[in-house]
């Protein structure tokens, strides 16, 4: 019967194919191919691709969409009442309860020094970078009010049909994120979330003036409509011609002006709302009496962003049925159709796209408590996790799925995970969640908020994110089609849900639950303090920052209550799947607690003091994980995880190691004291030594985080307790060491193995009498020193002293200043088969090359 069902549904959906109804936003489903679309001057190309978009005659009964089939029988008319009352007649279904509740971001508070709160501050100072003025000129323009300043560029660009969509959601939550015509709606979110994450008076200024020139846009237009572009751009939508996704900045327009409501507490931003609201059901229903639904759900192939979403949160303010049906109405029936029948064929689907209609899915559950949309939400979670996701957590490629668990494919193409998809399946894990109090959702949101959201930042640079995570063999952040963007002449989609993602780190670390007395749920382990309110105490969380050489992650919680009579509540912390219970130890001051197994919580109910400290220890090991592949060739294809961070390694093309005895080692935090990179200053450049197909050349002194700073980094590894005979091992190679062979030949790199009296070197003081100055002495032949030519390229070789050049004592002597780039304290070396790897979490990476996948053989 199974099978019958499955040979059905393949006839169903080959049978939709042969009339013409795609379920997708294909042939322009990549944003990046839109954008360049837009910006080509190649008419011929650009016509060719225009020619893919038409409406073509389908048999409606083809089209499986999922309003209730006493309703399709019924005359459409413009009685959007009547609409409602039919479909809410027909069902039973009570909005459900029991989920865990969400704490206010304001009463959470990142510890300084963590790496989530370095995140939260580089991307605070970008939202402070951006001009309230720049990102209301595409707004005021369209409005015909004065366009103060100049606009920004990018997809923010005047000329760029997505406009308007960055300025929205990072203003709300935290100022930093843009996209072309829907960028605002980014800003709006962003810095609502960063100012209840921080209270910082500047940015509350901003987004106030923000929300206000978006009212003024409102009203001197007069009809409700809101945007950066004008309103032909739906009148291409509802026709089907090509325009690019209108309603996906429209979505972050309305979430951004939700999130100042909701959480920056302004009232004029709910106004601007319902009066947006109002104007496009106005512009859907008159869709659907002049085409029929049909036509409505057929230009949702256009992507249209969480409309479903938003509206069902704002149907939950407001009780407006409006305001459901019309989300009922961008509930993608296709799509979520799939979903439902729990088919796995999502395969060519454009991913950000989709997720966002699952996750307004999962919010139609919580709005009207329909099972249905609950399981829908499961099993896409299921789908992608076993067969589409990478070992960070994300996933796509090229913007896209592939086929299902055949995805080692797409680690030849650069461009593998978007951002935007991870900031998106965040959001469906975090409502699984909240619904079951599964540890394997809170699980995987630690290990997508690690590696794919941590990972998209340039280091402390604020306004430099990347679009795609690329995740192949010898692959770098910065050499893509797209690679870093720049603060202000980008502003990719990425970059909006970039600037959210780093605006609300602290939004999933405490979950409480109603009942009869407190109970909270901690669910990551991140440095921070909570003012838990209904416990009546402020809770702080302290974590010993994750090293390879102390294989235990530490936590512990201090307590100082609120009131002199406390009340008795519960505390249930995570126990993560990845740990083991071999080593595990949880105390309440001096009293050791029986823990249950990992994938578990641990629950204790008390009456919490001052007095009280509760210490977590949990043991971190090494672990791989083979590549959703099912292809036997592909088994070995594997991703080293340490705990939840991801390991990458430093190599441009070796992917190849051996698994077995001691095959990987920590890095032991007092290498970084030996770490060191030399330098010369000439004719008002500065070069350092640095190694590269085996032999050393002199470079200019590289920017920190690239390639040459990490072939620059040297370790002097002591040969005697003076520590003044040494060996100098490349900083990117464990195992090899820097031999020299005759004089005045090139310096080389061997196998450790393969060294000899020709790798040991004497640090001498510089022959060139100044004191900040060492020199290399060749400990087999003392009067030959390391030599350079002092220029950018030239060869660093083994020259003996000679009376008759006259630059010899400058030319070996050498600034040993601290090492260019220095370990993690996440650091391993692990055993390869051409070569030895030093890995580090895929964060740490900023412009060097690295890979993720590995060929790992036993």
């Amino acid at each position: 019967m199974k099978a019958f069902v499955c040979l059905l549904m393949a006839l169903m959906v080959y049978d939709c194919a042969a009339v013409s109804k795609e379920c997708t936003n294909i042939p322009t489903q990549s944003h990046t191919l839109r954008y360049e679309l837009l910006a080509s001057k190649n008419e011929t190309w650009k016509k060719e691709v225009m020619s893919h978009y038409h409406l073509t005659p389908t048999d409606e009964s083809a089209w499986a969409d999922l309003l209730p089939r006493k309703l399709l029988s019924v005359e459409q008319k413009n009685d959007w009442a009547v609409m409602y009352r039919k479909i809410k007649n027909m069902g039973v279904f009570k909005p459900p309860v029991g989920f865990l509740k969400e704490v206010p971001l304001e009463d959470v508070r990142l510890l300084e020094g963590s790496i989530h709160a370095v995140a939260q501050q580089t991307n605070l100072e970008y939202l402070l970078m951006l001009d309230v003025d720049r990102l209301l000129w595409n707004f005021r323009h369209t409005a015909g009010l004065p366009t103060p300043g100049t606009p920004y560029g990018g997809w923010e660009a005047p000329d760029q049909e997505l406009r308007g969509h960055f300025v929205v959601v990072a203003v709300l939550r935290s100022l930093l994120m843009q996209r072309t015509p829907s960028n605002t709606g980014h800003y709006l979110s962003a810095s609502a979330l960063m100012w209840a994450s921080t209270k910082n008076d500047i940015l509350k200024g901003k987004m106030t003036a923000l929300v206000a020139g978006l009212s003024a846009c409102q009203e001197k237009i007069g009809t409700g409509y809101l945007s950066a572009f004008p309103t032909e751009f739906f009148d291409r939508f509802e026709n089907v011609t090509f325009v690019w996704a209108p309603y996906y900045t429209i979505h972050k327009i309305l979430a951004g002006l939700l999130d100042q409501y909701t959480i920056g507490g302004n009232p004029q931003a709910l106004k601007i709302v319902t009066s947006m609201v109002d104007y496009f059901y106005n512009r859907v229903m008159n869709v659907i009496s002049q085409y029929t639904v049909t036509r409505h759900y057929q230009s949702l192939n256009e992507e249209t962003g969480g409309m479903n979403d938003v509206l069902y949160r704002l149907y939950i303010l407001t009780g407006d049925s409006k305001h459901l049906l019309l989300a009922h109405l961008f509930d993608k029936p296709c799509f979520i159709g799939l979903l439902a029948v729990q088919a796995n064929d999502i395969a060519n689907f454009h991913v950000n796209t989709h997720i966002p209609i699952v996750v307004g899915a999962q919010m139609r559950y919580e709005v009207t408590g329909d099972p249905l949309y609950k399981e829908i939400g499961t099993f896409f979670m299921d789908l992608v996790n076993s067969s589409h996701s990478y070992a960070t957590g994300g996933t796509s490629v090229s913007e896209n799925w592939s086929n299902p668990k055949r995805i080692a494919d797409n680690l030849k193409i650069p461009e593998t995970e978007e951002s935007c998809t991870t900031y998106n399946m965040l959001k469906v894990s975090r409502h699984l969640f909240r619904w079951t109090k599964e540890v394997t959702y809170a699980d995987y949101y630690e290990r997508a908020l690690t590696n794919g959201v941590l990972s998209i930042q340039r280091g402390t640079e604020p306004g430099v994110m990347i679009y795609m995570l690329p995740l192949g063999l010898g692959v770098s952040k910065a050499i893509s089609s797209h690679g870093w963007g720049k603060p202000f002449d980008v502003f990719w989609c990425c970059y909006g849900t970039g600037i959210e993602s780093f605006s609300k780190l602290g939004d999933s670390i405490y979950f409480e639950e109603e009942g009869n007395s407190p109970s909270l749920y901690i669910i990551q382990y991140i440095s921070s303090s909570f003012n838990w309110k209904s416990g009546k105490v402020l809770l702080t969380q302290t974590v010993v920052p994750a090293s390879s050489s102390d294989p235990y992650l530490r936590v512990t919680f201090t307590f100082s209550p609120n009131e002199k009579t406390g009340t008795s509540s519960t505390l249930n912390l995570r126990l993560p799947s990845w740990t083991h219970a071999d080593g595990a130890k949880a105390m309440l001051n001096t009293d050791t607690l029986s823990l249950p197994a990992p994938g578990n919580f641990l629950s204790i109910t008390r009456q919490w003091s001052a007095s009280d400290k509760l210490t977590l220890q949990f043991p971190i090991t090494i672990r791989t994980e083979t590549i959703k592949d099912e292809r036997p060739e592909y088994a070995s294809v594997q991703a080293i995880l340490y705990g939840p961070y991801l390991l990458a390694g430093h190599t441009t093309n070796n992917w190849d190691i051996k698994a077995g005895t001691d095959w990987i080692t920590p890095i032991p935090s007092s290498y970084n004291s030996q770490l060191v990179s030399f330098s010369q200053d000439f004719q008002n450049s500065t070069f350092v030594i640095t190694n590269s197909n085996q032999s050393l050349t002199m470079q200019n002194l590289p920017e920190p985080g690239t390639d040459i700073a990490l072939y620059a980094t040297f370790r002097l590894i002591p040969k005697d307790a003076t520590n003044k005979s040494v060996i100098i091992e490349p900083f990117h190679l464990p195992g090899t060491i820097i031999s020299h062979q005759e004089p005045d030949q090139p310096l080389t790199i061997v196998d450790s193995s393969k060294g000899g009296p020709s790798s040991v070197f004497l640090v001498v003081p510089g022959l060139d009498g100044r004191n900040q100055t060492i020199s290399l002495q060749s400990q087999s032949n003392k009067d030959c020193y390391v030599h350079s030519n002092m220029s950018s390229g030239s060869g660093v070789k083994l020259r003996c002293k000679s009376n008759s050049e006259a630059g010899f004592n400058q030319a070996t002597s050498f600034v040993a200043g601290k090492g260019l780039r220095q370990y993690n304290p996440i650091s391993f070396v692990a055993k390869g088969g051409n070569q030895n790897f030093l890995l580090e979490p895929l964060f740490n990476f900023r412009d060097e090359h690295y890979t993720v996948y590995f060929n790992i053989q036993d």
